[in-house]
């Protein structure tokens, strides 16, 4: 048994049965799955399919070793290890030029955050390293090695943190006595540098724990240029379905998707249009969990999803 096989990829899929809907699945369409995860959502696709194909993508060995398995079953799938940033080249090696539906589950999933080893959760101790496809940069050498102003810059920029300063010369303090390698001794840095009646509004290093996974992960220096290429990659009456889990992803797609909507820019007070822009997608209201499922899944509780349909 390989390292990544040890490990029984768990995620649980929000808004699922909403993201699974808003794909209008034909049978013998062709599906992309960019976040493919626990295989939850690909295996709802897979299911609607007859004589169509999925493909299934993720750039986390853990998930590709679970997904083998998981979806062995489904002839119609076609696994891929990478990330969904690359979905052109992804497509155009399969010989694919246009799909009809995808789905991207953005950020993180339930068995990186539940399994110590990897290092996201401020509530296990472990080697600090937040890596989604184990390759490149940890958290522990961004941490350890970028500069002062750096790291107060990403944890205000990807945390929305206010005590992103007193954090980042905390951060700098810390790790000219040892370098700083594990979870909780982050952790622990972090609540320092905060006042005491911010420490008492949900675990204190929430925000940077985030801030430094989108930052090693890139998961948004990129994601419009992304949203821009998986949009392009849909066929005539195809959709995009994106699920987002805060507001810098949300924004980013709700702006990318408004100007797909996009129509006429000519001035209000001209007669008729003149510019000759059209719309090229129907973009459908943003859906978020229903009580029972926050109730459920406290994760659920920011999530947003969010569709387009390309109609030229």
């Amino acid at each position: 048994m390989s390292e990544n096989e040890k490990f029984e990829f768990k995620h649980i899929p929000v808004l699922f049965e909403e993201s699974i809907e808003s794909l209008n699945i034909k049978p013998d369409g062709i599906y992309v799955d960019c976040t493919s995860g626990g295989g939850g959502h690909s295996t709802a696709i897979a299911k609607r399919l007859n004589g169509g194909r999925l493909i299934a993508i993720d750039r986390d060995p853990q998930a590709i070793a679970t997904l083998k398995e998981r979806l062995s079953p489904f002839e119609c799938v076609t696994l891929v290890h990478d990330n969904f940033f690359n979905i052109k080249n992804i497509l155009a090696s399969l010989g694919i030029e246009g799909v009809d539906g995808i789905l991207a589950d953005l950020g993180v999933s339930s068995h990186q955050l539940d399994e110590p080893s990897r290092g996201f959760s401020y509530h296990h101790d472990a080697p600090l390293d937040m890596r989604m496809s184990l390759e490149g940069m940890s958290a522990a050498e961004a941490i350890n090695t970028l500069s002062q102003d750096e790291l107060k810059k990403i944890i205000y920029e990807y945390g929305e943190e206010k005590f992103a300063p007193s954090i980042a010369r905390a951060i700098v303090r810390a790790r000219e006595e040892k370098p700083i390698e594990t979870t909780l001794e982050f952790a622990e840095i972090i609540k320092s540098a905060m006042p005491a009646a911010a420490r008492r509004d949900g675990h204190p290093a929430r925000k940077t724990f985030q801030s430094v996974r989108i930052f090693i992960n890139h998961e948004i220096s990129g994601l419009d240029v992304a949203v821009d290429d998986m949009f392009d990659c849909l066929n005539k009456n195809g959709r995009l379905s994106i699920i987002t889990f805060h507001s810098l992803e949300d924004r980013t797609v709700k702006k990318q998707f408004a100007e797909f909507s996009k129509g006429c820019t000519c001035p209000k007070n001209f007669p008729v249009c003149v510019c000759g822009n059209s719309p090229r997608a129907k973009v459908f209201k943003a859906v978020a969990p229903g009580s029972a499922e926050v109730s459920d899944n406290n994760r659920s509780r920011s999530a947003r999803l969010r569709t387009a349909e390309k109609i030229i």
